[in-house]
């Protein structure tokens, strides 16, 4: 590769039977009034944000300015702004930020800085899905270019071998999901021991998903003396358990702006029969305002079964979810987000790592299992300022 920060672990194969790392604690079906999916779209109104810095104002490494110049990168955003000093500063943090707020720039741009330094550090950042992991792995990879660090990928669905290799160059920055890196920490070809710095991304999807005694188990094998960095949306009292437990002093910086969902047009479209169904969504498709639709279903094979069906009626379409290769999920977002797709039907772990910001309309084709998980669904549209529509089905 050209880049002298180097991961080669993300060459992607086809996937492995399933190791019971998915989702680990699935939770029972809520019942949900249909009444909770109707509600009109309120656009909050955002006042325009003073930044205290500029990016040429942090004191960095020249290379890292440079690489965040070369991005284009001039104004920080709220997150990357307020977070940034403390973060060079060493201290730890807790960054409450929606989604799509900057907050990778906000935690590797300090992280850099440090491991430019000190070659004897090393980092590692855990992220819920590997979509997300992917991410923040190609921002780090922009930042770090000519700095001849090196980066691990551990995400599912990526070839072990190539990961293997990756660790034994022992690696400055460890990237990946809960699941595959308690994989490698259980197999010895990963010691935590020698990171000092650990960034939990989205920790509020991460307990969602099942991983919380995961994250406790990681943790608990880090350096004893690190800096932490947690970002989540929320904080609840599991995350703060984890803060309590494993932050010492810690900077709290908040620049959540609103619910998610109040600037989302929410209704239900109720149908009897599965043919109605099809049927309805079919129209729905068609209409004119309907640009760009994410379309969750339940399982890989109803989501196999509806991608097939909407093929088959003219649809420009794909699919993911966790029966997919890594390679073809990463295919299918790149086509989604190129737009040489306009309709991508996924399950919700899938979809946890999406961040797109021109989906118009989500659309809801089975019931979520729990309202939480029906937040997370529609947030994925009505971004960037934005007003989005999402539409469940629902049988009466």
């Amino acid at each position: 590769m050209s880049y002298s920060y180097t991961s080669r672990s993300s060459h992607y194969n086809k996937p492995r039977p399933s190791n019971g790392r998915g989702r680990r604690n699935q939770p029972n079906k809520q019942t949900i009034h249909a009444s909770k999916f109707v509600q009109a779209a309120k656009p909050v109104q955002i006042d325009a944000y003073t930044p205290t810095h500029q990016f040429a104002d942090f004191t960095i490494h020249s290379l890292l300015k440079q690489n965040i110049i070369a991005k284009g990168y001039k104004t920080p955003s709220p997150i990357q702004d307020q977070a940034i000093p403390h973060g060079l500063n060493g201290q730890d943090i807790i960054g409450i930020a929606n989604t799509g707020t900057g907050k990778t720039a906000a935690f590797a741009i300090p992280i850099l800085n440090k491991l430019f330094d000190d070659k004897k550090s090393r980092a590692l950042i855990i992220a819920p899905t590997r979509e997300l992991a992917q991410q923040i792995e190609e921002e780090f990879r922009s930042f770090a270019k000519g700095s001849g660090l090196f980066g691990a990928l551990l995400i599912g669905g990526s070839s072990m071998g190539l990961q293997l290799r990756d660790l034994r160059s022992n690696p400055n920055i460890v990237i990946g999901t809960p699941g595959r890196i308690k994989d490698h920490l259980e197999r010895r070809t990963l010691n935590l021991s020698l990171f000092n710095i650990i960034v939990l991304d989205e920790v509020d999807r991460m307990v969602d998903m099942g991983f919380i005694n995961d994250i406790r188990y990681l943790l608990g094998a880090l350096a004893p003396v690190r800096q932490s960095l947690f970002f989540s949306a929320t904080i609840d009292p599991k995350i703060e358990g984890l803060i309590q437990s494993f932050l010492t002093n810690p900077v709290t910086i908040s620049v959540k702006t609103g619910q998610t969902g109040e600037n989302i047009e929410q209704n239900v479209i109720r149908y009897n029969h599965s043919s109605e169904k099809i049927d309805k969504l079919h129209d729905l498709l068609t209409r004119e305002d309907v640009a760009k639709t994410l379309i969750f279903d339940e399982t890989h094979r109803n989501v196999d079964r509806l991608t097939k069906e909407l093929e088959v009626r003219g649809f420009n379409v794909d699919a993911i979810h966790g029966g997919k290769s890594q390679g073809h999920r990463q295919q299918a977002l790149r086509r989604f987000r190129n737009n040489d797709i306009k309709v991508l039907v996924a399950t919700d772990v899938a979809a946890r790592g999406i961040d797109i910001s021109d989906i118009t309309h989500v659309i809801n084709y089975s019931v979520p299992n729990t309202y939480d998980d029906y937040i997370h669904r529609i947030g994925r549209a009505g971004r960037a300022g934005r007003i989005g529509h999402a539409l469940t089905f629902v049988n009466p």
